[in-house]
């Protein structure tokens, strides 16, 4: 692919124009600074310059049937990850609390386990519920696989936004995880947009997937019509059967951020997990290619950035927090 067809492409999405499949994968084989260069004139268009941050909260950790290959709280591998029930409620109070004062716009729990149900889903809907209506944050939920009775019962607490990542590629996914499917998470997240949630969905690179399945699994989430693409890099966790796989290079993480934008020139790019592994300049050349949103403080089972120093940057990249 030429520096011009990187052009016409660039311009058919700034005419308001939806880029096929074909077009998709052709950009796999564009030249990086004119693919970057592209993604960000699409990002500097489209994009709002407040920056949308959020914070997540591990509301139950480990033990989790999934088989999941990369994922520290898989009860099938030995990480040495923390386990306990559901989150205190006075702890998940004093971080709602902590977020809002620091400026960050929405909090969301986040539980292991394939489906949060029965008690315990009541008891982190009452604290989402208080959360809401005490701390005055917006707030999201990250349940697993839920149902439609489960999601209209978290509806009816006062959540709008739910969160289930769809990974990576469909042709990758079997690979990765075999308890649950992509078509299963489909099922939940389109339950979910028809009882009005919006849609936070991404996924993990760096997994050991091609370059052309980083496009597939970009043109994969338009089926999801997410509001909020997370993007995490994937930190392999020792006692998971990812513990050896080699990083992806920062072209690779900065050229995939640019093809993410081309497929989804409106919505959010989340920075998530793995970002930390990243320089300052790779972070902020990040955020001109197609990042504007992220995940802020510390990230479930791996340690993310203070709000402060995130501030800092956000500022730097020319972004309101």
């Amino acid at each position: 692919m030429t520096a011009g067809d990187v052009a016409r492409l660039k311009d058919k999405v700034l005419a308001g124009g939806t880029l096929s499949a074909d077009e998709i994968y052709a950009l796999c084989d564009a030249p990086s600074h004119d693919l970057r260069d592209a993604a960000a004139e699409i990002t500097a268009r489209f994009c709002p310059r407040q920056f949308d941050s959020c914070s997540i909260v591990n509301a139950r950790s480990g033990l989790c049937s999934e088989n999941c290959k990369w994922c520290a709280q898989s009860a099938h591998y030995s990480t040495g990850c923390d386990t306990y029930d559901i989150i205190d409620h006075d702890e998940c109070m004093q971080a709602a609390r902590l977020n809002h004062k620091c400026g960050v716009r929405r909090f969301s729990l986040v539980a292991s386990g394939r489906a949060v149900r029965g008690k315990a889903l009541d008891k982190m809907t009452a604290l989402l519920r208080e959360v809401k209506d005490e701390v005055g944050i917006f707030t999201c939920a990250s349940l697993g696989l839920l149902g439609r009775d489960e999601l209209q019962q978290l509806w009816d607490s006062g959540v709008r936004r739910y969160h289930c990542n769809l990974e990576t590629a469909p042709s990758y996914f079997g690979k990765l995880c075999t308890t649950h499917t992509i078509e299963d998470k489909l099922a939940t997240i389109a339950i979910a947009r028809e009882i009005g949630f919006e849609i936070c969905s991404g996924g993990i690179i760096g997994m050991g997937e091609t370059v052309r399945q980083r496009a597939e699994f970009a043109l994969t989430l338009r089926r999801a019509q997410p509001h909020s693409i997370p993007v995490n890099i994937l930190s392999p966790i020792p006692g998971t059967p990812l513990e050896g796989t080699a990083p992806i290079t920062d072209d690779e993480i900065l050229d995939a951020i640019a093809i993410f934008r081309f497929a989804h020139p409106t919505m959010t790019l989340r920075f998530a997990g793995g970002r930390k592994r990243l320089s300052r300049d790779v972070q902020l050349e990040a955020m001109r290619v197609g990042i504007n949103g992220g995940l802020v403080g510390d990230l479930l089972t791996t340690i993310g950035s203070s709000v402060d120093e995130d501030r800092r940057m956000v500022n730097e990249a020319g972004y309101e927090f």
